[in-house]
């Protein structure tokens, strides 16, 4: 099993660990995931290891074209430092992997891709390459995930000179990180002083899958686990495991690939047909996606919400009528809502949002309603006014 820079000191802080993609991975803390998501949901900030995502450099001049070619969008619309949402398609218009792609340079791209499908998706990605293009995995590099109301303050207090509340939301830049931070009491007009500080560079993202405000820092391997530490030490700090990420993503409708994705769901079908660029039009599996646009899909990402105690997980059969209409691809307990919550694949031609339905449980049939796969007002942001 492999394991991340962070390892050790997940262990050191108790954390309970499990195997997830094939890494050895901190699922819950002494709190526990409940705690932990209200924690993130609460205006506190909650940090998550991401390590056993795969960072990636793509690089050439033709390197937009070639982007442009392996996913709906058009990378020639990005401008520097944006980060783009964005999902891999096979040629049948399936999903490969939904992935982040940030544009450094006009021929310099940084690519971070899921764990569970990390080296399908470089295959994929390194068969479809064409000459003049590198891509290569940054191996050296943790990523830590910084959520939460307060995840700018806490952050700020650990950058050498920039203020984070100039980074627009989905953009990813370079900065400096100062380690050991030392907070004082100022005078006024007075500019702290760091002595002995150790600096870091850093690409630090406004981006994250929990719906909060919040940040990804890639970071060295070497660097991550003082760093981390000097993050836990904040008073508005604590780490958060696997689950509660997983239930905070449930919560914003976040598809999760494996189970609301696969290599046969289109992304019109998903939801998220806003990934395909009205501008491009030459993409691999463009037939199916761009026709689907037009005429429809045969069945549709939507959101499921109980209307009673019980809790409806992955596989649960959704009914309306007695007859069964869909299954659950994900579900849950919804730490905000108390109740359970789920997602899963319905025909529109039966199945709208609005319409009342029954979750089966155990054999025991609830009441639920069809509803937008989002079930909690995102509080990410942009540049601050």
């Amino acid at each position: 099993m492999k394991i991340t820079a962070l390892n050790e000191t997940h262990r050191a802080q108790g954390a309970k660990m499990v195997e997830f993609a094939g890494y050895d991975m901190p699922v819950q803390y002494p709190d526990g995931m409940l705690k932990e998501h209200e924690w993130t949901r609460s205006g506190n900030v909650g940090i998550f290891d991401v390590s056993h995502m795969g960072q990636f450099i793509a690089e050439g001049a033709e390197v937009v074209k070639f982007l442009s070619h392996i996913t709906p969008t058009d990378f020639s619309l990005s401008t520097p430092a944006l980060a783009k949402y964005t999902v891999l398609t096979n040629h049948e218009g399936g999903i490969i992997d939904d992935l982040i792609i940030t544009k450094i340079t006009d021929t310099k791209f940084f690519i971070v891709l899921n764990a569970g499908c990390k080296e399908k998706d470089a295959a994929w990605i390194r068969k479809n390459l064409p000459a003049g293009i590198s891509f290569t995995e940054l191996t050296d590099r943790a990523l830590i995930a910084v959520q939460g109301g307060k995840a700018e303050e806490v952050l700020n207090r650990f950058l050498a000179a920039e203020n984070l509340a100039e980074l627009p939301y989905m953009n990813v830049r370079t900065y400096e990180l100062m380690t050991p931070i030392r907070v004082v009491q100022l005078k006024d007009g007075e500019k702290p002083t760091y002595p002995n500080a150790y600096l870091e560079e850093v690409f630090i993202g406004r981006t994250g899958y929990t719906g909060e405000d919040g940040f990804e820092v890639s970071i060295k391997n070497s660097a991550a686990p003082k760093f981390w530490l000097e993050l836990s030490a904040q008073a508005e700090v604590k780490p958060i495991g696997l689950g509660a990420r997983d239930s905070l993503r449930l919560e914003m409708g976040y598809p999760l690939y494996g189970h609301d994705l696969d290599d046969t769901t289109s992304p019109v079908e998903a939801a998220i047909g806003w990934v395909v660029s009205k501008t491009n039009t030459g993409f691999i599996g463009a037939e199916r996606i761009l026709r689907e646009k037009v005429e429809g899909v045969k069945r549709k990402r939507i959101g499921v919400k109980l209307l009673d105690r019980g809790i409806a997980r992955e596989g649960t059969k959704i009914r309306k009528d007695g007859k069964k209409i869909g299954t659950l691809s994900s579900g849950g307990f919804s730490p905000n809502l108390k109740i359970s919550i789920g997602q899963g694949y319905f025909d529109p031609a039966v199945a709208k949002v609005g319409d009342q339905v029954s979750a089966v449980v155990r054999d025991r049939e609830i009441p639920a309603i069809l509803t937008s796969p989002v079930f909690v007002e995102a509080k990410t942001k942009s540049v601050k006014k």
